[in-house]
């Protein structure tokens, strides 16, 4: 049986998701909403529908008759889409967990408080919410520098300081809790010890009961090269890290993920979707930094490309709740990718710039779009982060200087990009 399916998003995640769930015996027409420049490519595009649009996705599914929707992004699932659509259509597929579930990422507040009740590594912290700045500032005083602050709720990947200077914490104190610097995210926030080791990401799809472990990956969240400036959405990503050896997956999984699933059953969550664990090996030992409620980006664009078996099915899997049949088959191949994007990110950029060179591309480089445009015939900027170029090869340093030489072929106005992804491995 095929089944008609919906993804719900437009970044660089989306694209590789559609273009894996193209190439399935399972899906029958295949559509992405809002979808991107490279969507088009792989699938229809519904350029009009956004995923936190609830009346016009249902309207979609109906006219479509879509049996299979996989979410994205993390802002409809923390604000309830499953919940939604399941009470509209009981029978449907939907690879994203409830509203409730989805708090993992929604609030670091309560993820850290599931952390702790299942004895999940993690960092020490305390919470704190307006009013209670005095407070947060002799927590503070407590702990040693680099400080962590992180605001509670969706803040698109922006939402967490680490800074040195008590002072210069504390006043990132009073802008978060008093002066809204986070908006609505940061009306809570989360202080944390800081943990110094290298950080890597960890994926598992969870049918309510069974799980499967994903190909791990690292990305590389600042702006500048030598991990420096502001965080982004992420500018590049290596699957596998060279140092995640078996040892090391052996903890993750008895420790992290194992627990982690049981804790979700035994607080009667039927979690079925992706879940990402963002880690860091401290001296061999992993410990979670923060769970996300679906897959990264672009870890994604590494991910699910060396994924050799069906990925439909293991969607409908999650669904049906037969993981445990599931063969995952991953090519042994290193992947990497390196995105470009628009001049000025994270902060202000332009957009509307033509993208030149996408055909002269070799075709075994991947390029997922992110930040892109139809207009006509022309591929033009819409985002901060606009493409990832993705590459194969026997090793993470093959396989980025297959990235960047396809790079050489690109060009639009502003173009920037990390010269030094893979750097410290």
């Amino acid at each position: 049986m095929q089944y008609n399916t919906l993804v719900l998003g437009s970044g660089g995640r989306e694209h590789a998701m559609a273009l894996m769930l193209s190439r399935s015996s399972m899906v029958g027409n295949l559509y992405v909403a809002p979808g991107n420049g490279g969507t088009y490519n792989c699938a229809t595009t519904l350029p009009d529908i956004k995923p936190t649009d609830t009346t016009r996705i249902i309207d979609a599914v109906r006219k479509y008759e879509i049996g299979l929707v996989v979410v994205g992004p993390e802002d409809p699932l923390v604000m309830g889409l499953r919940d939604e659509l399941t009470a509209v259509f009981p029978n449907l597929a939907i690879v994203g967990p409830d509203k409730y579930g989805a708090q993992l990422e929604g609030s670091k507040d309560f993820a850290k408080q599931f952390m702790q009740k299942y004895n999940i590594p993690t960092a020490a912290y305390q919470s704190f919410t307006g009013g209670m700045e005095a407070e947060a500032k002799a927590f503070l005083k407590t702990m040693q520098p680099p400080y962590v602050l992180k605001a509670d709720g969706l803040a698109a990947g922006k939402g967490v300081l680490i800074i040195s200077d008590l002072a210069e914490a504390e006043n990132a104190i009073d802008d978060m809790l008093q002066g809204g610097k986070f908006g609505a995210a940061g009306n809570r926030v989360v202080i944390e010890e800081f943990l110094d080791g290298i950080e890597f990401s960890v994926f598992a799809a969870v049918d309510g009961k069974n799980y499967v472990i994903l190909p791990t990956a690292k990305d590389y969240k600042r702006i500048g090269e030598g991990d420096t400036g502001l965080n982004t959405g992420g500018m590049g990503a290596v699957s596998p890290p060279p140092f995640v050896d078996q040892i090391l997956m052996e903890k993750v999984e008895q420790r992290i993920i194992s627990p982690t699933v049981e804790g979700l059953k035994k607080d009667g969550v039927d979690y079925r979707g992706f879940i990402f664990f963002g880690l860091i090996n401290v001296q061999g030992e992993p410990m979670v930094i923060e769970y996300n409620c679906r897959l990264g980006d672009p870890e994604t664009e590494v991910v699910l490309p060396r994924i050799v078996s069906d990925f439909g099915a293991l969607c409908l899997g999650i669904h049906q709740g037969n993981l445990g049949d599931y063969q995952l088959e991953v090519t042994d191949q290193t992947a990497t990718t390196v995105m470009l994007v628009s001049g000025g990110y994270p902060e202000d950029y332009k957009k509307g710039y033509e993208i030149s060179g996408l055909q002269q591309v070799p075709h075994e480089v991947v390029v997922f779009h992110a930040g892109t445009t139809r207009h006509d015939e022309k591929i033009c900027t819409s985002g901060g982060r606009v493409l990832a170029v993705t590459s194969f090869a026997a090793n993470h340093q093959q396989a980025l200087l297959s990235s960047y030489k396809a790079i050489e072929k690109l060009c639009f106005e502003d173009m920037y990009f990390r010269k030094d992804i893979g750097f410290d491995l």
